[in-house]
């Protein structure tokens, strides 16, 4: 398979803290307040800003330079949420996401650091509550796995990739993430006919209300990858001659 690289009191702050840094931090103006009203769960809070603003940068902002200055933003946000609540899986899967993003976006060997940092964060998500965010941490561990060298360069391997994305697929086998990264996985392999199978699944996957455009911009990368496939099956398909 053809690799690229992406690709105690005194630890935590105090929750205020972070929407105080939010404040200083607002490229859509709807990062949480210092002033909102509590809530049951304030991390909820902090994750569906992450998940919007994530959307935004990746789908929304086509300048290289810009998209890199808002990843490495909202990278120390997601990063302050995170220490913020050590005790909790979901902070540290959308640092990963953002590191591993940000990493997407440089690659080359300048991006190993921050994808090995975000692969120990989905590990330690794993450790502490692997349904989380509907199986998230493995979505994201086997992605990194097949987008990433192997050894000696990196980690990379696609055995690891495979377990970790039919993990999330037994949590959460409707869902449009690891449906794609699973399609994308066997593209790469080159198992064009299963890769259709689950790329046609997720681009068919449940809306997410609270996520309409982190969908939009998913299917069109859904749409890109079939049309892939069925470029590579014509020809696949076409006689070939001595």
């Amino acid at each position: 398979m053809k690799k690229t690289l992406l690709l105690s009191t005194a630890l935590l702050l105090s929750i205020a803290a972070v929407p105080a840094y939010a404040q200083a931090y607002q490229p859509t103006n709807n990062a949480p307040q210092e002033n909102a009203a509590p809530e049951v769960d304030p991390v909820e809070k902090y994750i569906a800003y992450i998940q919007t603003e994530w959307a935004r940068i990746k789908y929304q902002i086509p300048d290289e330079e810009a998209q890199l200055d808002a990843i490495h933003r909202l990278e120390d946000y997601a990063g302050r949420v995170s220490a913020s609540f050590p005790t909790r899986a979901e902070p540290k899967i959308w640092e990963g996401i953002t590191l591993s993003t940000d990493a997407g976006i440089v690659k080359g060997m300048s991006a190993l650091g921050k994808v090995k940092k975000a692969k120990a964060l989905f590990e330690a998500a794993l450790h502490i509550n692997p349904m989380a965010l509907d199986g998230s941490a493995y979505t994201s561990l086997g992605s990194l796995y097949y987008q990433v060298p192997g050894w000696p360069i990196a980690f990379g391997d696609d055995d690891a990739a495979e377990e970790n994305l039919k993990a999330a697929l037994k949590i959460n086998p409707n869902g449009i993430d690891p449906n794609f990264f699973y399609g994308d996985f066997l593209l790469q392999d080159n198992r064009l006919d299963d890769a259709e199978h689950y790329l046609t699944k997720a681009l068919a996957a449940p809306a997410r209300e609270s996520r309409p455009m982190a969908d939009a911009g998913r299917k069109q990368e859904i749409r890109a990858r079939l049309a892939e496939i069925k470029e590579k099956q014509k020809e696949q398909a076409r006689p070939k001659y001595n």
